[in-house]
C-alpha cells in the first residue's frame, strides 16, 4: 500500500497553488466548532534573503515573465527583491492561476457546496478499518472531532489536514507568493487577471473519482508528520533558485499516478503555454506566477511553450 498512496501527496502539492488559499476561508465553516487556544504574537524573524528562479519569453514587443510561486511562507523570507522585483516594477499586469474572490467568504460559499457530500454516507464509512484509525488519530493530532468531516467528501478533507499543520508550523497565506503579488499589483494599480477560474480549479479535485478521492486523503494521513520536512526541503529549493531539485521533489512520483499527472499539471500546463502564446500577441510586459511545480520538470510550460516556439529563457 505504501508504494500505491505514497505519489498523492506530493503530486497535488505540485498542481494547486489556490486550494491552500482558499481554504483559509472555508475551514472555518467546517471547523465552527473547534477551540483554538489563542497564540502568543511571535518575535520578529530575522530576515532570510531568497533568490527564486525566473524567465522570460519575448518578441520585439512583448515581454512574459514566469515566476514560480510557494503558496504559503513564514515571515522572513525576503524573496520579492532583486530580478524578480525588477521584472515586476516592469510588467503592466499580474497574471495567477486563479483570482480569488476580493471577500474572502465568497471563496468559502463556492467552495463549500462542492465539498459537501449530497450522497448520505458519512466520510468516515468511506475508509477501511486501518485507515479509519489512522484518520481519526490525525484528527485527534490536530484537535479535531472526530466526525467533523463527516458530511465532506474525501478530497476535502484531504486539502484541508495538509493545510493545517503547516499554520501551526509557521506557515501563513498572507505571506506566499500569490497574496504578496497581489497586494503590490493593487498597490501599484496594476490589473489581476487568471489563468483558470477557482470553480475550475476545485473541479479538479471534485470530480477525482471516490476512490482516488479516498486514497489522497489515506496519503495525507499516513504523510501528515512530514509535511513540515517537505515544505521546508521545497522553500530551501524554491530559495536557493533551483528548479531541477525541485521538480525531482514535487514530481518525482508522476510516473506512478499517469493519468492524475495529465489532469492536473500537463493538460493544465498545455493550455496555458496555449494561452500565453496566443497573449505574446498583445504589446506590453506581463508577469505570470503559477505554482513552483508548473514551472519544473519535463512537463513544465517551459516545455510546452518550447513545443510553440518559444523560447523560455532563465533570468539571472
Amino acid at each position: 500500500m505504501k508504494n500505491r498512496t505514497k505519489p498523492w501527496f506530493k503530486t497535488l502539492a505540485a498542481a494547486c497553488a489556490l486550494l491552500p488559499l482558499a481554504l483559509g476561508s472555508a475551514a472555518p465553516l467546517a471547523f465552527a466548532q473547534v477551540d483554538e487556544p489563542a497564540a502568543a504574537a511571535p518575535a520578529a524573524p530575522a530576515e532570510t534573503r531568497a533568490a527564486p528562479a525566473l524567465w522570460v519569453v519575448k518578441d520585439e514587443d512583448t515581454t512574459i515573465y514566469l515566476f514560480g510561486s510557494i503558496h504559503v511562507l513564514k515571515p522572513g523570507l525576503s524573496w520579492f527583491d532583486g530580478a524578480v522585483k525588477q521584472a515586476f516594477d516592469a510588467s503592466d499586469s499580474l497574471m495567477l492561476e486563479v483570482v480569488l474572490p476580493e471577500d474572502e467568504m465568497a471563496a468559502a460559499k463556492a467552495t463549500i457546496p462542492l465539498a459537501l457530500d449530497q450522497s448520505g454516507r458519512t466520510l468516515s464509512s468511506r475508509l477501511e478499518p486501518d485507515a479509519l484509525k489512522a484518520y481519526q488519530a490525525a484528527l485527534a493530532g490536530l484537535g479535531i472531532p472526530p466526525a467533523q468531516f463527516d458530511a465532506f467528501k474525501p478530497w476535502f478533507a484531504a486539502v484541508t489536514l495538509s493545510v493545517l499543520p503547516l499554520t501551526n508550523l509557521g506557515y501563513d497565506p498572507e505571506q506566499g507568493a500569490e497574496k504578496t503579488l497581489t497586494r503590490a499589483a493593487k498597490a501599484a494599480g496594476k490589473p489581476v487577471e487568471g489563468l483558470e477560474t477557482l470553480e475550475e480549479q476545485l473541479g479538479f479535485f471534485d470530480t477525482l473519482p471516490e476512490d482516488q478521492q479516498v486514497a489522497y486523503l489515506n496519503a495525507t494521513v499516513k504523510d501528515i508528520d512530514q509535511l513540515g520536512p517537505t515544505i521546508d526541503r521545497l522553500v530551501t529549493l524554491w530559495s536557493n533558485g533551483d528548479p531541477d531539485q525541485l521538480a525531482v521533489l514535487m514530481n518525482e512520483s508522476m510516473t506512478t499516478t499517469p493519468e492524475l499527472a495529465k489532469i492536473l499539471l500537463a493538460d493544465r500546463n498545455a493550455r496555458w503555454a496555449e494561452t500565453l502564446q496566443a497573449r505574446m500577441e498583445q504589446p506590453g510586459t506581463l508577469f505570470v506566477a503559477v505554482g513552483a511545480g508548473h514551472l519544473a520538470g519535463p512537463q513544465s510550460v517551459q516545455t510546452y511553450l518550447q513545443q510553440r516556439g518559444l523560447a523560455a529563457t532563465r533570468v539571472e
